[in-house]
């Protein structure tokens, strides 16, 4: 089978919807390989260019980005976006971008087609690993997580570059993506190559297997929990003596899906389990955003950490 071949295959076989599917374009193999073969493989496809604005000549890129949809029959458009906010220029234009994305959706059934292939993939569980953020971090990005979906999560990319040269494509490499300033380039360029030699190779799909192992693992718990919560909720409240004999690992599944706070870290998280499991009552665990989580008369409950000064 051609590069572009095992292309379309994963389109194909990935998308589940017949809604119009939008897909992010940035003018690189990953994406321009995926929005050729979503223009073959399904009926109604548009994409969108986003310009972040942060490299000279950035718009004249996007407007070259769409030229090139455009020759594949693609109707396309440039969403403009300024990229501010907390976390570093990675996150912050990941917010911006995904932002424009949903805004850019043409039915709120769409799906938004993402370029992340295996060897993005391996490079997030990598990146989990060594932030020590546990399983649900290693299990990777998801095939849909909606309106997200990576048809080319099993595609290596450097079938995306050689489907892309089949179609003599013009593909555009970000020097972001060189940047060592990134702690991904440097996974990318360093850190994988270097597993690769060490262990024989295969890495790259090792770790995207891991991913999807952990993922089924994560999946099944999280149902668990699921049933779990729905047992022991009390209103905006907790029962405690429902989690009774639970194994921790699920009733810290089972308080973080019912605290829903941002930024929940272990740390937290094991002082809830541990006020949950062992009391004692009125004991208080201090939450993100200014919140407190209390155990009275065998009930978890959460208010903000200066309750008593409105009192």
């Amino acid at each position: 089978m051609s590069a572009f071949g095992e292309v379309r295959r994963a389109v194909r076989t990935a998308v589940p919807t017949s809604a119009p599917v939008l897909v992010a374009c940035s003018g690189g193999a990953d994406s321009l390989a995926l929005a050729a073969a979503a223009v073959r493989e399904l009926p109604l496809v548009s994409a969108a260019v986003v310009d972040h604005g942060l490299q000279d000549g950035s718009a004249q890129r996007a407007a070259a980005t769409v030229h090139v949809l455009a020759g594949l029959g693609i109707p396309a458009a440039v969403h403009t976006v300024d990229v501010t906010g907390p976390g570093g220029i990675e996150a912050a234009a990941r917010r911006a971008r995904y932002t424009a994305l949903r805004a850019a959706l043409p039915h709120p059934d769409s799906a938004v087609l993402l370029g992340h292939t295996l060897d993005d993939q391996a490079e997030t569980v990598l990146l989990g690993l060594g932030r020590g953020s546990g399983a649900r971090s290693l299990a990777g990005m998801r095939t849909w997580d909606a309106p997200w979906l990576r048809p080319l999560l099993g595609v290596r990319r450097t079938v995306t570059r050689a489907a892309c040269a089949e179609l003599d494509l013009p593909v555009w490499d970000d020097p972001h993506n060189d940047d060592p300033r990134f702690t991904r380039v440097r996974l990318r360029h360093e850190v994988l190559p270097l597993l690769e030699d060490v262990l024989s190779g295969g890495v790259a799909a090792s770790l995207a297997r891991t991913a999807t192992q952990l993922r089924e693992d994560v999946e099944a718990l999280d149902a668990v929990a699921a049933e779990l919560l729905a047992g022991a909720r009390d209103g905006d409240a907790l029962l405690v003596d429902r989690l009774a004999g639970t194994a921790p690992a699920l009733r810290r599944r089972v308080l973080r899906s019912w605290l829903g706070v941002r930024g929940l870290t272990d740390t937290h998280l094991r002082a809830a389990d541990d006020l949950a499991a062992h009391g004692p009552d009125r004991g208080g665990v201090a939450l993100p955003g200014g919140l407190e989580l209390v155990r009275a008369h065998g009930r978890l409950s959460v208010r903000p950490l200066d309750w008593a000064r409105g009192r």
